[in-house]
């Protein structure tokens, strides 16, 4: 692991999915950006002392050192945005597979150059858009996919919190520090911490290509340098049309991550602080309410779920279905086959850079007086 070290939040996250299906152990690092601190946090993980690491240089030349047969097979990446890219670049370019958090990198021409690499060696590379692992995001994906909707007309994706509903980032804050450093995150507050997560639930469930976009980007809160705000309009291939919120200014309100889906057919609603639940309208019909677990849903959300039906899954369960998906993918390179798809089911690099590429393009129609933004990617 790079990153995530004390202090930081979600290199715990990304330990405890790791850990829950028992496909991973942790055997080096290099923990933070502090050497002091880096070597602390391992030795508080029980790393050796020989594979814990004050840099990342020194973590990828130690494993180039060692015999093949000792040395890690995959590398996760949990820093902040700006160390990503030459991180992962590095990793990919040695051989090493790599796990990186979101959003992938600061730029497109980086994003393209990880696309490249990671084809050019044949890694396996996963990006954390950890909500595609919930296994009702997947009946969704699946029911969207079979046409149970019809052909999708408005997709619906609000994502919105309040933590930064104040000027956190000057209280010392490390979490808020970080996001709000222009340096940092890459130019993108609210859209690049949780716009690029609702990009990518739209494309991950309904499959459509945005077009083009509209966007209004706000810094509402006085002295921050980004934007804690973010509303637009989309337009994707074949007509269908979209909103998305991405707001952390939303006093009071936790994590309201919600997804609409109307198709001619019917509409499907998923609301992420009850993401055991999806709520399917069809056209000429009762609404549904299904739920996680049960027998009759596909193969992919039961193949997503752990325990019986009743018994709650959530965040920690659907960050480790995107791990095991990787797993499942290194097995099979190791191997020279291809995994089976319902096992090998995770956000790949291709995917990350699409979200690189949809931030830009918010970016610029913020900055434009035009009405549409054309998407790349």
């Amino acid at each position: 692991m790079v990153g995530g070290g004390q202090g930081a939040f979600i290199g715990a996250v990304h330990r405890m999915a790791m850990a829950l299906d028992g496909q991973y152990e942790m055997v080096a690092g290099a923990l933070s950006s502090t050497p002091d601190r880096a070597r602390a946090s391992g030795r508080e993980l029980g790393l050796a002392d020989d594979r814990n690491h004050g840099d990342w240089q020194a973590l990828l030349a130690d494993e180039l050192r060692r015999d093949p047969a000792e040395r890690v097979d995959v590398v996760s990446v949990v820093t902040p945005n700006h160390i990503h890219f030459p991180v992962a670049q590095a990793f990919v370019e040695a051989g090493f597979h790599v796990v990186c958090d979101k959003p992938l990198v600061h730029t497109g021409v980086q994003a393209e150059a990880l696309v490249t690499a990671v084809r050019k060696r044949g890694t396996v590379f996963g990006v954390t858009y950890n909500y595609t692992g919930y296994p009702m995001v997947r009946q969704a994906r699946e029911m969207v996919r079979a046409g149970e909707l019809g052909q999708v007309r408005k997709v619906v994706v609000e994502y919105n919190q309040g933590w930064l509903a104040t000027r956190l980032e000057a209280e010392g804050n490390k979490q808020a520090a970080w996001r709000n450093d222009p340096a940092q995150s890459g130019g993108a507050g609210a859209v690049g911490d949780i716009g690029s997560h609702a990009e990518n639930l739209i494309s991950s469930v309904t499959g459509l290509r945005l077009e083009s976009l509209s966007a209004d980007l706000t810094s509402f809160v006085p002295g921050r340098q980004l934007d804690d705000d973010a509303n637009m309009l989309l337009r994707f291939a074949g007509g269908a049309r979209g909103v998305l919120v991405a707001s952390q200014i939303n006093s009071g309100i936790e994590n309201g991550f919600r997804l609409r889906v109307s198709g001619t057919e019917g509409t499907l609603e998923w609301w992420q602080e009850e993401p055991n639940r999806l709520t399917h309208f069809p056209l000429s019909g009762p609404p549904r309410v299904l739920t996680r677990g049960a027998p009759w849903l596909h193969p992919a959300a039961q193949r997503a779920s752990r325990i019986p039906p009743g018994h709650p899954e959530g965040f920690i369960e659907a960050f480790a279905n995107v791990y095991a998906g990787v797993a499942a993918d290194i097995r099979a390179h190791a191997t020279d086959t291809i995994a089976d798809p319902l096992e090998a089911d995770y956000p790949g690099v291709e995917d990350g850079a699409r979200g690189v590429h949809f931030i830009e393009a918010v970016l610029a129609s913020a900055r434009s007086s035009e009405k549409w933004t054309e998407v790349r990617g």
